[in-house]
């Protein structure tokens, strides 16, 4: 299983969640920092080329790590509450047949992520946060906050 997510508060929601990881074979992919340094110690981690929002090149550079960390690791699932960095493991998940599960942000309840736009489409299982998320993603699942 492959634990892809932006160091903050993206990764902080997918820690709330950690205990349901730990009795699968498990890799995180995320920035180098603080907060992923000190939460992953004891985690396979690899770390992605920041900043991703918007970077055409650090797109690209992830998208060939991701083809990388595919190869060595062959995840038969992905999930991510985002950000972008998702974007290129998603979507070379997707190509190599992995199950993808999105869970979309507990903040972003004005409007809909820009991830969760980009990969409500392709993912196996995409769950809200917020009832209220429901209405920018119809087939949803809502299973409360992880926070």
């Amino acid at each position: 299983m492959g634990i892809i997510t932006s160091k903050g508060g993206h990764l902080l929601q997918l820690i709330q969640i950690n205990s349901l990881f730990k009795k699968y074979n498990r890799f995180w992919v995320s920035f180098s920092g603080k907060d992923t340094k000190y939460y992953l110690k004891k985690e396979i981690t690899y770390y992605a080329y920041y900043p991703e929002s918007r970077n055409v090149l650090n797109a690209i550079k992830n998208s060939l790590l991701s083809i990388k960390i595919f190869l060595k690791e062959k995840p038969s699932h992905l999930i991510s509450s985002g950000a972008g960095l998702a974007v290129p493991f998603f979507i070379i998940g997707k190509i190599l047949k992995a199950r993808l599960i999105f869970i979309e942000p507990f903040d972003f309840v004005s409007y809909p992520s820009l991830t969760g736009k980009i990969l409500y489409n392709i993912v196996d299982l995409f769950i809200v946060q917020h009832k209220v998320q429901k209405k920018w993603f119809k087939k949803a699942k809502y299973w409360g906050s992880l926070l």
